[in-house]
Order: structure tokens, then sequence, then C-alpha cells
């Protein structure tokens, strides 16, 4: 009878562990591994400081006011000519008008020389040209060199003891960074914006022949072009430039030369008074997978070429249109931005490599870029 108790006792004790540890499983699988269970990543790591004044701080003094007068000269109406209507007017309404016309940007100073940095559009055509410092001071500039292609231009201006600002590396930026823009929007005097990087290298905008921006949401307005934009270190990562705005205020799209090509037109300006850049006489657009796939090619990205320049150095060399140029100089091309920077970099004279696909075919096309030439004024 003893026994019979004890083997109940045993066999309802198994029965009710294995049915609970059924239940357990049922509802934990991950336990039948025994991995522990899933949990999310966590999060990144925010350091951002309270305040960005330090940054600012740093920075702001070597952001300057410009301030460029221009002449300009309106021609009469035609009808002046007619001596039958001339005569009922005075012969001064004949001749030409000359205006004095003020325009506002911003810039920022790059060396102890006096050597800044703003936009072309602020200062063309400008007959005299006077920068305000942070603290008061005001001094005329000359204009150094320009670079239409870019939107930069090289001021000098006079003075001792000047703020420098300090040139990041604008390479290393990534989508959130946060950044700041200094300038002096509308003329209500220097202010400070901020947001983050919203993409790195716009181009296709028809804002410049040479694209390769900095889009912004920090607010850009009318008075801050040529001036800094910064991050959260105080360090001038690019150029306020242009906005995208249907009403002429901010949309919080802004762009920014990245401050990478804004060092390369200022040692060209100060080594040969303009920039030279390489050039092989094509035009062409870069292909996506997708086109690449449905125009039969076996590489996936590069730049078809449309057109080439009779007797141009690609012409000279064998590049024909239709042809897909997969790589310069063995380097893989992504975008039609990178392409124009790699042969907008060589020197005239400086032999390029072209990794051409033809008829599906892969060839090598060794060409010397030329300078290139500049652009017409309309």
């Amino acid at each position: 009878m003893k026994l019979y108790r004890v083997a109940a006792f045993l066999f309802t004790s198994i029965t009710t562990g294995l049915a609970a540890a059924f239940i357990v499983l049922l509802l934990r699988p991950e336990l039948l591994n025994g991995n522990e269970p899933s949990s999310p990543p966590p999060p990144p790591s925010v350091s951002a400081p309270a305040s960005y004044a330090d940054a600012v701080a740093y920075a702001a003094p070597a952001v300057v006011n410009v301030f460029a007068t221009k002449i300009t000269r309106s021609r009469p109406n035609p009808l002046f000519k007619d001596p039958l209507f001339r005569r009922f007017f005075d012969k001064r309404a004949a001749q030409p008008t000359y205006r004095r016309e003020n325009s506002l940007g911003s810039g920022v100073i790059i060396n102890e020389n006096g050597y800044l940095l703003t936009n072309n559009h602020v200062i063309e055509g400008a007959s005299e040209i006077q920068v305000v410092l942070r603290d008061g001071r005001q001094f005329p500039a000359r204009i150094v060199g320009t670079d239409p292609e870019t939107d930069l231009a090289v001021l000098q201006t006079a003075g001792g003891d000047l703020p420098v600002a300090t040139l990041g590396n604008s390479d290393k930026l990534r989508v959130g960074d946060v950044v700041m823009a200094i300038g002096n929007p509308f003329g209500v005097g220097q202010t400070v914006t901020m947001g983050i990087v919203s993409a790195t290298g716009r181009d296709q905008l028809g804002l410049a022949p040479i694209e390769n921006f900095i889009q912004t949401d920090a607010a850009i307005n009318p008075g801050n072009s040529g001036g800094a934009l910064i991050n959260a270190r105080g360090e001038v990562v690019g150029i306020n430039t242009a906005i995208f705005s249907e009403s002429g205020g901010s949309h919080g799209i802004g762009f920014a030369i990245p401050v990478h090509i804004a060092r390369t037109v200022v040692r060209q300006i100060a080594e040969h008074g303009r920039v030279i850049r390489g050039w092989i006489g094509i035009s062409a657009q870069a292909v996506t997978p997708v086109i690449a796939k449905s125009l039969g090619f076996r590489h996936h990205k590069g730049l078809l070429v449309s057109a080439v320049l009779e007797g141009g150095p690609a012409d000279q060399a064998g590049v024909r249109p239709g042809d897909l140029i997969f790589s310069i100089d063995g380097q893989p091309i992504g975008s039609a931005a990178e392409a124009l920077d790699l042969i907008a970099n060589r020197a005239p004279g400086d032999a390029l490599t072209l990794g051409v696909e033809r008829d599906g075919q892969a060839l090598e096309i060794r060409t010397n870029a030329a300078e290139r030439p500049a652009p017409k004024r309309g």
C-alpha cells in the first residue's frame, strides 16, 4: 500500500512538472536553445552640450559683413532715338543714367594677411567693397580673385590684429551633424542659426556650373551669403551660398560650399591669380544600376558619354558617344560630381586613365587633361 502511494506521488509530481515545462516552453520558446530573451539595441549615446555658445564665440569674430557698391548704367528708351519723339523731351532724357546699388553679404577671414572668403555673386561688378568686423571696425577690401564656377571670391582687407577662422574638414561631415550658420541676414546684424546637415554632395541644382553642396536646415536668408557654416567645435565647414525658397525667406533648405572646395580655390587664386581646372571635353550623365542594366552594360555605375568635343583631349584619345566611363585612374565613378572632381583636380597636361565599357568590352583609354575653358557669359 505504501509503495502504491509513493508511486502515485512520483507520477503526479512528474506529470505536473512536465506540464509546467511544456507551458513555459510554449510561451518562451527561446529558452529551448538556451538563449537569453532578445532585446533591442541600445540607442546611440548622445552627448550634445547644453549650449553652443563656446563654438559660436570661437568662430563668430572672424565672420564679417560685406558691403559692395556697384555702379549700374541704364539705357535710355529706344524711342528717344526718333528725332520726332525727341523734340518733345529734354535732351538729357535721351542720355544713359547711372545709379549706385548696394549689395549685402557676409565673409569669413581665413588668414592673418586679411584674406577672406565670400560669394562671387555678393561682390560681382562691385566698384567699392567695405567689410565690417563684429567689433565694429570697418576696412576697405579689394578683390584678389574670383571663381564664378563655384560662386566663390577671395578678398583682402587691410587692418591689423584680425580674427582668423579655423577651417574644419568638410569631408567628414555626416547627415545629422549639428551645424550653425553665421551671417548678416537682411542687414539686421550678425546672427546665428542652428540646424543639422540634411544632405551632402547635392548637385544639379542650377546654382553654379560646379556644384557639390552641403544641404542644411539651419536658417539661411538674404545677407547670409558668404558667411560661415560651422560645426559644433566652431570650425568652418562650409560657405553659405543659397537657399531654396518660393517666397525669398528660409524654408529650411539651404546650401553651403564645402570648405575643402574653398581651400582649393584659395590656393589656386594665390598661386595663379585664377582657378585652373582639368578638362577632357565630354558631356556625360551619371547612370543608375537600373539604367545601366536596361542599356546592357556590365558595370552598374558610371558616366554615359553623350557628346565628345571635336579635337578635345577625349576625342583625340578615342572616347566615343555611347561609351560608359566607369573609372578614372582606377577609382570607380559613382556620380557625375565625383568624376568632375577627379578631372577638375588634375593640372593641364596630367595623364588620365579612363576605364571605359564599349560593346560589352572593358577598355583602358589614356588621355591628358587640358585647362577647362572659362564659362561663357550671357
